[in-house]
């Protein structure tokens, strides 16, 4: 998203954010979720409806009219959010769609603060994307366009049932069933960012040749956040590739310390200071 998008979604999460306080109870949310849900589907399935609710050229009482012809029966709340919605400025049609999943998704994760669970999904939707990178059949079954949804769901079911917070299953199905031109494991990390903003902490992905210890994640942790000026919650696992040292991913942009990195740029270093000639003999 450029700027334009981004300030009118955060103006949609201030509002939701308004909501939630006035509106704590979990199913009201939970069934608010559901119907945001199935907003995104119906806006990737019709391009026609997506430009015309999502096209900066058109007025916003010309959307809010069409909205309303088509989603009149929604709760208030929900309705009122998505008004909110088109009324903004979006840069392009898919900045909306993904304004309408984010706020979704915020709607999961306040029903799993509510029930004291939201640390949990942030960390099982973490631990199930690394569980793909291990997995690559599991990967390719998810991912198959030729599979059908439910023998999907299915899988899923059979992996997270009574192993996962219903949230973190939840978020999972959604991601398998509509990731939106994205790879799997970038969905679920968009929405691991998410639970960590809703805590007001910054996630940091942190990768190294072995376990961290407890001690060494918490110097980890005030380093970066002494760097960030914000509060971090760090993610680790193990990635045999690093070898040494360690990785830290936070947003777009990577701190890498690792011992491949580091021959890397020494193997530059010596080229760019090798001569360009051959010493050859007089």
């Amino acid at each position: 998203m450029d700027r334009t998008s981004r300030d009118a979604l955060a103006a949609a999460r201030e509002r939701f954010d308004t909501l939630v306080v006035e509106r704590p109870d979990a199913a009201g949310l939970g069934g608010m979720a559901e119907t945001l849900f199935a907003t995104v589907s119906l806006l990737r399935r019709e391009s026609a409806l997506r430009r015309a609710l999502g096209d900066p050229a058109t007025r916003p009482a010309a959307k809010i009219r069409l909205l309303d012809s088509l989603f009149g029966e929604f709760d208030g709340q929900t309705l009122e959010l998505l008004r909110g919605l088109v009324r903004s400025r979006w840069s392009q049609p898919g900045d909306l769609v993904e304004a309408v999943e984010d706020l979704a998704v915020s709607a999961l994760l306040a029903v799993a603060e509510s029930e004291g669970h939201l640390d949990e999904v942030e960390d099982e939707l973490f631990r199930f994307a690394r569980l793909l990178e291990r997995e690559p059949a599991l990967r390719a079954a998810l991912t198959d366009p030729a599979l059908p949804v439910e023998r999907k769901m299915g899988v899923l079911r059979e992996l997270l049932t009574d192993r996962a917070q219903p949230t973190t299953e939840r978020l999972v199905e959604q991601a398998v069933r509509e990731p939106g031109g994205r790879t799997l494991e970038q969905v679920l990390a968009s929405f691991s960012e998410l639970a960590a903003q809703r805590r007001q902490r910054v996630l940091a992905e942190v990768r190294s040749a072995v376990p961290l210890t407890a001690e060494q994640l918490a110097r980890l942790t005030t380093v970066l956040g002494t760097i960030y000026g914000r509060a971090i919650q760090v993610q680790s696992y193990v990635d045999p590739a690093v070898v040494g040292g360690v990785v830290v991913r936070i947003g777009d942009e990577v701190i890498d310390g690792s011992t491949v990195h580091q021959l890397a740029q020494a193997r530059r270093r010596l080229r760019a200071g090798a001569s360009p000639h051959t010493d050859q003999d007089g």
